[in-house]
């Protein structure tokens, strides 16, 4: 017997979605009325779930599988007609955007914080996806936030915990549960994206590779895809087994979180390539023996050898970069002839270019990169795009690079984050920049002249939409550049990020070392924005 019960409650401070959801501390989401005020606001400001079909998962972060549970009840009481979904509660970010559009949902909802840590002290995050498999733009998390301010009771059936392991159709009330395997229809995308044959071909004839799945929910996927599907042998995929707390560690796939990753690959005997994913599947590290590729370079390296995977043999119609990105991409762009945008750091600027077919990868600085296949960044993806380029050309990591740099120039970058910052200190460096970009142009810092500065405003070519106040950019005459933004992904303080980048068409000044070549940039944004003085600090607490 189930009934549905209609819950008083108050609004809840804070319930403000950022750039991928809301997140905050798991005990915050623990508490009572939250998470169940949040999905009634998520439900009620998309125009409700009646008759609605929906996909849900999450990354296996603690309380991911308490939190299905509300989230399924919720959803029966609010009258939708199915939700999908992963089984044990688990999905990939990149698959459940798949599956949306696959299924042709109404819209899911992922349960994830992405490459934050995990567990009952750490961070739980969560956000709605529209029909198009991306994440909700601006206006409608905007309406989610207003709802959080008035909700004055939410819905919720009265029933026992629904077992999510066993695969097919259950019920929930009068609401169809499909529950699904996590995996089956990502493998298969995959399968049409790239030339696996080539790939098997690449590991028969010994090429060696590890992937660190860092205890997160790619750690299936990349067993199923890289081990058993492709044959890389055993082994291949490590710490992959997804766990509540990430193994103890910091799902982030960089040098300082996957550094485990990154001795193995600059050891004697290195294996040919190396990745890394994150905690929800949508970011990625690439190396390969002795090397670490940028985020950065990563983006132009696809964009420019596309061509060699079957789903991009036709060519793009145009690569989008955030804005902190360095422009790399821009100079691949330029070179294909084809469209270049620069939009504001999170997914779901890209969206309306990708539906509108105006470009065909897109790719952030903080290690995300992906296609029109779906509409969220995926880890696994370009892992596997970068495979079909080395299977194609059969040359190492470290030749394809220094062969890029020589035709496009090298974008020497790095992104030095200062965290936990208190936010009124970070909030005052930016307003200052604010206030003093339209003096700086003209100026000479560290022998650099400063070309333009500004607060930057994203206008969207598809629907004239404008987004402000999305970080502050310093470009010099040279083709250097510092931008500075506060980000959106914590969930104690403020993280200010500095992103510095400095281009060097010059064949013979390739090999730099990164601190080096960077120096003039990293003492410049230092003269301009006090960065020392507001933030009390040194140095950075992760440069990658």
């Amino acid at each position: 017997m189930t009934r549905i019960l209609t819950v008083p409650t108050e609004p809840i401070e804070g319930q403000k979605p950022g750039t991928s959801g809301l997140r905050k501390k798991t005990k915050v989401f623990m508490g009572p009325h939250y998470l169940e005020n949040f999905t009634q606001s998520v439900f009620d400001a998309i125009g409700g779930v009646q008759g609605k079909v929906l996909v849900l998962g999450g990354d296996g972060r603690y309380f991911n599988d308490r939190a299905v549970q509300v989230i399924l009840r919720m959803a029966a009481a609010n009258g939708a007609a199915r939700v999908i979904l992963g089984q044990g509660g688990l999905l990939s970010t990149p698959a459940a955007s798949n599956l949306i559009r696959k299924r042709k949902a109404d819209g899911g909802v992922i349960l994830s914080a992405s490459h934050n840590p995990g567990g009952i002290d750490e961070d739980f995050g969560m956000k709605f996806n529209g029909a198009n498999g991306g994440p909700a733009p601006e206006s409608v998390t905007d309406l989610i936030f207003a709802r959080t301010l008035d909700l004055s009771e939410y819905r919720i059936l009265e029933t026992g915990d629904l077992d999510l392991t066993p695969l097919g159709e259950t019920s929930m009330g009068a609401m169809v549960v499909e529950i699904v395997d996590p995996v089956a229809d990502y493998a298969e995308l995959m399968g049409q994206l790239f030339d696996f044959d080539a790939i098997r071909n690449l590991f028969i004839g010994g090429f060696r590779m590890r992937f660190d799945a860092m205890h997160a929910v790619t750690g299936p996927y990349a067993h199923e895809i890289l081990e058993r599907i492709l044959g890389a042998p055993e082994g291949t995929v490590v710490n992959g087994t997804p766990s509540p707390d990430f193994g103890g560690g910091h799902p982030d796939p960089n040098p300082v979180w996957a550094d485990d990753l990154v001795e193995a690959m600059f050891a004697k005997d290195a294996p040919d390539f190396g990745a890394a994913s994150d905690g929800d599947g949508d970011r990625n590290m690439v190396l390969g023996r002795g090397i670490y590729v940028t985020p950065s370079d990563s983006l132009a390296v696809l964009a420019a050898n596309a061509h060699l995977a079957p789903a991009y043999a036709g060519g793009l119609s145009g690569i989008a970069r955030s804005m902190p990105t360095s422009r790399a991409a821009d100079r691949v762009a330029e070179k294909l002839g084809i469209e270049c945008h620069e939009t504001p750091t999170g997914w779901k600027f890209f969206g309306n270019l990708l539906d509108a077919g105006r470009v065909t990868i897109c790719g952030e600085e903080s290690a995300g990169t992906g296609s029109d296949h779906v509409r969220e960044k995926d880890g696994l993806w370009a892992v596997l795009l970068w495979l079909n380029i080395l299977a194609r050309r059969i040359e190492p990591v470290e030749q394809i690079m220094a062969a890029h740099w020589s035709q496009f120039g090298r974008n020497y970058y790095s992104r030095h984050d200062y965290e936990a910052v208190p936010v009124e200190r970070a909030n005052a460096l930016i307003q200052r920049l604010r206030d003093i970009s339209g003096d700086l142009p003209g100026q000479q810092v560290q022998g650099m002249e400063v070309a333009s500065a500004d607060d930057f405003a994203y206008h969207d070519p598809v629907d004239g939409s404008v987004s402000k106040n999305q970080g502050i950019r310093i470009a010099f005459a040279d083709g250097s550049r510092v931008v500075l933004r506060l980000s959106g992904t914590g969930t104690e303080g403020a993280t200010l990020r500095v992103y510095l980048e400095r281009y060097e068409p010059d064949p013979a000044r390739h090999d730099l070392p990164v601190e080096e070549a960077l120096a003039p940039v990293i003492a410049a944004a230092e003269e301009i924005a006090l960065i020392r003085e507001f933030t009390g600090r040194e140095r950075p607490d992760v440069t990658t």
